[in-house]
């Protein structure tokens, strides 16, 4: 079987870590067949569309896609984030964040969190306007019943299907009571289906004060789309950073975009000194959801000696550039296919 992969590398230091991935998957005795398609804002400045149809359909006819980074300026009127656009129109309802302790000096011990977080709605549905002449702007929260139950299950099945003995949910209803008072209440009734998962809930400014102190005690986290986006960034920085930080956006059938979680940082672009590990984790996690976990365990088994050997990228403590790093993952992956 030949998986066709969707590559979005966008802009900035995506563009940089985007062909490390690529160069990580050619190593498998897997076949690939990789296409290219354009995502952000460059890809806006040149044709006026950040986010081609050409391009969200190379993604629906893929069997998968990796994504690298894009720049959203916040001053363009009525530009939108292309990534956020593209989770809305294939319905990439889960966003799902593994963060787990790296052997690194700058990595909490005992770590391991899933945070899953709702994708397409709340304060992102990107449902803005302005009032009385520029004096009054509102952003709308949008949350439906759907879009409630279908996160909740997605984290109470992945829990269960990883065998996860606690889930909590995050929410701030004691304020947003219509809002994430729905969306606590059917936490509370769904998770009576799942028995053997401890039930746990907490308001959202004492779980990042939590996070802090005790992130040993959580396992899987399930919140809406910016209080998780809030968060797995908090998780990130546990563990060892954004160069380490990666995601998947999940819909149906579990279809994905994988991608680090860091931005474009464009004055680090083409320079060869980004860290890779989070493109070539969101790579792992792609095989790992397309069946084929063996490899994504050479992949993830290669770049925990990687670290573990401090032969990294300068965030790491290291000194190698982004190519040189990838050459060392792909070293240690050599000695783990020859041993069969």
């Amino acid at each position: 079987m030949t998986y066709k992969i969707a590559v979005l590398p966008g802009e900035g230091i995506g563009e940089d870590v985007a062909p490390e991935s690529i160069k990580v998957l050619k190593e498998l005795p897997i076949d690939f067949e990789f296409v290219h398609g354009d995502i952000g804002y460059e890809t806006y400045q040149k044709s006026g569309i950040a986010l081609p149809d050409k391009t969200v359909e190379l993604v629906k006819n893929s069997d998968s896609a990796l994504f690298g980074a894009v720049t959203t300026p916040p001053n363009i009127p009525g530009y939108k984030s292309p990534i956020v656009t593209l989770r809305k129109r294939l319905n990439l309802y889960a966003n799902v964040r593994p963060c787990k302790t790296f052997p690194t000096s700058i990595s909490r011990e005992g770590i391991d969190i899933i945070v899953v977080r709702e994708n397409t709605e709340g304060l992102y549905s990107g449902i803005e306007r302005v009032e009385d002449g520029g004096n009054r702007v509102i952003t709308e929260r949008v949350f439906t019943k759907t879009g409630c139950e279908r996160i909740i299950r997605y984290g109470l099945e992945l829990a269960k299907k990883n065998g996860r003995k606690k889930a909590t949910f995050v929410h701030k209803a004691n304020v947003m009571r219509e809002t994430c008072g729905m969306f606590l209440r059917m936490s509370q009734e769904i998770s009576k289906e799942y028995p053997e998962i401890e039930y746990d809930e907490r308001i959202v400014d004492a779980m990042t004060m939590q996070l802090i102190k005790n992130p040993e005690i959580f396992d899987v986290i399930i919140t809406t789309n910016m209080f998780g986006d809030i968060l797995s960034d908090e998780c990130s920085m546990l563990v060892g950073g954004l160069g380490l930080a990666y995601s998947g956006n999940i819909g149906d059938n579990n279809f994905g975009v994988y991608e680090p979680v860091h931005g474009s940082a464009p004055k680090y672009a083409g320079k060869n000194v980004a860290n890779a590990t989070a493109m070539i984790l969101a790579a792992k996690f792609m095989l790992q959801n397309l069946g084929e976990v063996k490899y994504a365990k050479i992949i993830e088994d290669s770049v925990l000696k990687t670290i573990s050997e401090g032969k990294t990228t300068k965030d790491l403590g290291g000194t190698l550039s982004t190519t040189d790093m990838t050459d060392v993952i792909i070293g240690n992956m050599r000695t783990l296919l020859n041993k069969g």
